[in-house]
C-alpha cells in the first residue's frame, strides 16, 4: 500500500514538471505576441503623428471606384446660329493666276464660288471679284489660306446671329400647325351650311401658306448658318508713275504731239490778226516813201 503511494506520488509530480514545460513555450509566445502588439501600436502612432498611414492601416483601406466628372450639357445649335461673312483685298502680280488660286482655294475646302466677275478693260486696273461660300467649321483655315495668293491688304469679318429669329419661327410655325390640325379636324365635323365651310377652307388655305413661308425661311437660315460668305477681290499692282492701264512714254509723246499740234493752231489762228496789221503797215510804208520822193 505504501509502495503505491510513493509511486502515485511520483507519476503527479512528472505530470506536473511535464505541464510547467509545455506552457513555458506559449507562455513566451504570448509574451512575443503582446510585445509584437506594442510595438506595432507604437508605429501607428508615429505614423499618424507624421500624417501617414501605417502599414495596418494601408492592408485595411478599401479602394471604392472613382466618382464620375459631371457630364457637360449639349451645346443647343440655336444658340451657335451665326452667319459669318468676310471681304478680303489682295494684291496680286498675275490676275489669271489669283484668280485660279481662289478657286482652288474653295474647292480644297469644301466650298465653292458662287459669283465672280473680272475687270480687264482699257485704262482700268486689272482686277476680280470673287464670293466664295465655305463651310462654317472651316471659315478660319480658309482666311488663313488667302496669305499664299498675295499681299492680304485688308480682311474684315463680320457675325450675324440669327439664333432668336430662328426660335421666333419655329414658335410661329408651330402655332401654325396647332391652327391646321384645329381646322381640319373642323371642316371633317362641319355640316353645317356650304358658305362656312367654304370659308374653313380658305382659312386652311392661308394657315399652309404661312407654315410653307417659315418652313422656307427656317430652311435658309438653316443653310446660310452652315456655310460662310467670304468676298475676294485680287488685283493687279497699282502703276508708281500714272495711272493704270496708261503707258508712261506713251502718254509723254502723245502729250509732246498734243503741244506742237496746239502751237501750230496759235500760228494759223494768229495769221488772221498778223496779216491784216501786215498789209496795213506794208501800204502805209509804201505812201510814206512815195511822199518823201515827191518832196525829194
Amino acid at each position: 500500500m505504501r509502495r503505491r503511494s510513493l509511486v502515485m506520488f511520483f507519476a503527479v509530480l512528472l505530470a506536473a514538471c511535464t505541464t510547467e514545460r509545455a506552457a513555458a513555450p506559449a507562455a513566451d509566445s504570448a509574451g512575443s505576441g503582446y510585445y509584437l502588439r506594442q510595438e506595432q501600436q507604437q508605429q501607428n502612432r508615429f505614423a499618424a503623428a507624421r500624417g501617414r498611414p501605417a502599414a495596418a492601416a494601408l492592408s485595411e483601406v478599401v479602394v471604392t471606384g472613382v466618382a464620375e466628372l459631371p457630364v457637360p450639357a449639349p451645346v443647343d445649335p440655336v444658340s451657335n446660329m451665326l452667319i459669318r461673312t468676310a471681304t478680303a483685298s489682295i494684291e496680286v502680280d498675275s490676275l489669271e493666276i489669283a484668280v485660279a488660286q481662289v478657286k482652288q482655294l474653295a474647292a480644297q475646302f469644301g466650298g465653292y464660288v458662287a459669283n465672280s466677275g473680272v475687270e480687264t478693260g482699257k485704262k482700268r486696273l486689272r482686277n476680280a471679284t470673287l464670293e466664295v461660300k465655305i463651310p462654317v467649321t472651316r471659315f478660319d483655315d480658309a482666311l488663313s489660306g488667302l496669305t499664299p495668293i498675295g499681299k492680304v491688304e485688308s480682311v474684315n469679318v463680320s457675325a450675324e446671329d440669327v439664333g432668336e429669329e430662328y426660335v421666333d419661327v419655329d414658335a410661329r410655325m408651330e402655332n401654325a400647325r396647332r391652327l391646321e390640325r384645329r381646322l381640319i379636324d373642323l371642316l371633317g365635323t362641319r355640316t353645317g351650311k356650304l358658305k362656312d365651310v367654304l370659308a374653313v377652307e380658305t382659312e386652311l388655305a392661308r394657315v399652309r401658306e404661312e407654315i410653307e413661308r417659315y418652313e422656307g425661311r427656317m430652311r435658309y437660315l438653316k443653310a446660310h448658318t452652315a456655310t460662310s460668305t467670304i468676298s475676294v477681290t485680287v488685283h493687279e499692282p497699282i502703276p508708281v508713275v500714272g495711272s493704270a492701264g496708261h503707258s508712261v512714254m506713251g502718254d509723254a509723246f502723245t502729250q509732246s504731239w498734243r503741244n506742237f499740234v496746239v502751237l501750230v493752231s496759235l500760228a494759223v489762228q494768229s495769221l488772221g490778226l498778223i496779216l491784216p496789221l501786215g498789209l496795213l503797215a506794208g501800204v502805209a510804208w509804201f505812201l510814206t516813201r512815195r511822199l518823201r520822193l515827191r518832196g525829194a
